[in-house]
């Protein structure tokens, strides 16, 4: 059913019932450009295909306007440095300089590689994510806190947005942004070609439902569409908030699109809505990992850390949780029961813990030491923090090491009593919008060290437990004077 076949004849399209490719545009990036709507005219007899040239623009403000050498429209992927390829890098690029000009600069757009060609209409970081009629809606504010449909959602930009829309209980059935079908009636363009488009549709993955008092319920089955209808003067299922997740390749491929809806129910003293929005990317076949920002990091957000691998400077080898982590205090303060208990360090956040350890006159220095340390610095603490909150484990030079400072020790042994870590960060690129990056991260050893000194008062409950048996009140093993109740009986 490939409408743009120009093998196909008439008689062919009159056997078609839809076309496979409505449409077929050139490169995504350009401002304006021509665009071929195809279509079949099943009113007709025999039914004929339907050809229309419209002018395609570009939503995205970032845009290319003319194009005079096709070949510089992408970057081609950068080499990862293995054990195998290292030396040859080294030689091309380990000079004072090197030549970053390719081989031929020839104005011949025809002459460039096919796989070239295929690589540049893959999706590319925060290229407007393409559906066969348009792109894909996140609404939000523009200038009022009302909903604005023309925001187009960004490929691997996570977004999450609120705004306000009008709607009433009379025409809520035929508002088109409170339905379901809006926002997945449209497939997505997986990856585009010049000369086909792979269509990947939208499936909706739950369905959460709202009263007027906020309960939801999270309903059994999502495989029925729920529309907008009015009973008993309230306005049913009208979407309050949409959650889209995009699957993608590495090679910039959506293979997947599901969406998480929450409807809820309106009164007719309801003049408007608030609605939520929000979209997620995971690469298919990976464990993804949460950012602490992007690129800066945010304010109470985990500070990323990882180990140096045996191929070092190839990947930063992240541990489960790839956090930066310290001694969590416990209820009891004991230190014993509290080695097993870390806490994440949240950006920006000054933090201070510890517990209390019990030693006898008995205890070896250097087991005792150990034991301390351990406690400290836990199972294994990590030798690099990322500098951003988004740094990829692949970007070496985006992973600041973990600075030992040491200093000459007089004795044979040293009791470690604290663990201070001291980050230091900047406020990196623009003014208008700076975002933060740590630059060093000390760890200072050895025996010169601020300790607190302290004062305590501590209470203590020493009330004696009921025994098995009894009610726990008191009791008075004495006996009262012949008086004592006088002059009552």
């Amino acid at each position: 059913n490939c409408c743009c076949d120009p093998d196909c004849s008439a008689a062919d399209f009159s056997l078609f019932t839809t076309c496979s490719v409505p449409i077929v545009t050139g490169d995504s990036r350009l401002c304006s450009q021509k665009a071929a709507i195809y279509s079949l005219d099943t009113e007709a007899n025999p039914p004929e295909r339907v050809f229309k040239l419209v002018d395609h623009i570009n939503p995205s403000v970032f845009c290319i306007h003319a194009t005079n050498y096709e070949q510089a429209l992408s970057f081609s992927s950068p080499e990862i440095p293995t054990a195998e390829n290292f030396d040859q890098l080294l030689r091309k690029y380990g000079s004072a300089t090197f030549s970053a000009e390719p081989d031929n600069w020839s104005m011949n757009s025809d002459a460039s590689d096919p796989s070239d060609a295929n690589e540049s209409y893959r999706y590319e970081y925060g290229v407007p994510i393409q559906t066969v009629d348009a792109f894909l809606r996140l609404p939000s504010p523009v200038v009022s806190s009302w909903c604005s449909d023309a925001n187009p959602a960004g490929f691997l930009v996570q977004q999450a947005t609120k705004c306000i829309r009008s709607i009433s209980l009379e025409k809520c059935d035929n508002v088109q942004a409170a339905s379901m079908l809006f926002y997945i009636n449209s497939s997505i363009l997986a990856v585009k070609m010049t000369w086909i488009i792979f269509q990947v549709n939208i499936t909706v993955r739950s369905i959460v439902i709202q009263s007027l008092n906020g309960m939801q319920t999270l309903l059994n089955s999502s495989d029925v569409l729920r529309h907008p209808m009015v009973l008993n003067e309230l306005c049913t299922n009208i979407v309050l908030g949409v959650s889209y997740h995009i699957t993608y390749t590495d090679t910039g491929e959506i293979i997947e699109a599901a969406a998480s809806f929450v409807l809820g129910t309106v009164n007719k003293e309801a003049l408007s809505i608030q609605q939520s929005f929000e979209i997620s990317f995971t690469q298919v076949n990976t464990n993804p990992v949460p950012f602490s920002g992007n690129p800066g990091y945010v304010v109470g957000l985990a500070v990323r850390a990882g180990f140096k691998p045996q191929g070092y400077p190839f990947p930063i080898n992240t541990n489960k949780y790839s956090q930066l982590t310290i001694l969590q205090s416990t209820a009891n303060q004991d230190c014993l029961t509290a080695q097993e208990a870390r806490t994440p360090v949240l950006f920006g956040y000054n933090m201070i813990s510890g517990c209390k350890l019990r030693i006898t006159a008995a205890m070896n220095c250097q087991p005792l030491a150990q034991i301390l340390l351990d406690l400290l610095m836990g199972q294994s603490f990590p030798e690099y923090v990322a500098s951003f909150g988004n740094s990829q484990a692949q970007d070496v030079l985006d992973w600041v090491p973990i600075t030992h400072l040491r200093t000459s020790e007089q004795s044979s042994c040293q009791i470690p009593v604290a663990l201070e870590i001291e980050v230091k960060w900047t406020k990196y690129g623009s003014l208008v919008n700076p975002q933060a990056r740590i630059v060093n991260v000390t760890l200072p050893l050895g025996r010169e060290r601020t300790i607190p000194i302290t004062s305590s008062v501590v209470f203590t409950d020493i009330s004696s437990p009921a025994e098995p048996g009894y009610k726990a009140w008191p009791t008075i093993n004495a006996k009262l004077p012949h008086d004592f109740f006088f002059p009552f009986v």
